[in-house]
């Protein structure tokens, strides 16, 4: 399911990169006012979601990542219950969920949730230059990366309808 890509490999889909800087604004303030909200910073291991297309043919200066959760972390603060990991997230039938199972070869890495609900908006050079520091961890191989890329197409793409269709049986 990973892989190490060499560290001449250009940034592509799937790639998972250890201390991402990442920016947000800090919900747990209310907005008394909205011109002085405060903004929270941390580092993060990351998955890129952007179309390994897009990234090949350098379309924008800009890269969707999302966050990747180590899951025992998660389980510890509360968050989820091992049980609905072990039932449901693994899965993948958790909305905005993505479970990463653990792996020991090529690369050490623990069971993790990707969190398709909070994606973030990196520059391009901010990644390029955690590679060059050696902050790629691994790669999602196909088909991986690409179910990865369906969940998240599927969590944003999903049309609610305002009630269920009626029925006579």
């Amino acid at each position: 399911m990973f892989f190490v890509p060499p560290s001449d490999c250009p940034l592509t889909q799937g790639d998972v990169l250890n201390g991402c800087p990442l920016v947000g604004l800090n919900a747990a303030e209310p907005p008394n006012d909205l011109g002085n909200i405060s903004v929270k910073r941390w580092l993060a291991r990351v998955v890129v979601l952007t179309q390994a297309c897009d990234l090949t043919q350098a379309k924008s200066g800009r890269v969707l990542v999302a966050q990747v959760h180590d899951a025992q972390k998660l389980v510890e603060a509360g968050v989820l219950k091992g049980v609905a990991i072990r039932d449901h997230v693994r899965r993948h039938l958790v909305f905005g969920w993505y479970f990463l199972p653990e792996a020991t070869s090529p690369v050490s890495l623990p069971e993790a949730i990707v969190d398709l609900r909070d994606i973030h908006s990196v520059p391009r050079a901010v990644l390029e230059q955690l590679i060059a520091d050696g902050k790629r961890v691994a790669s999602l191989a196909s088909p991986f990366r690409e179910h990865l890329a369906q969940h998240f197409a599927v969590t944003y793409m999903r049309v609610a309808l305002p009630e269920p269709y009626s029925t006579r049986a």
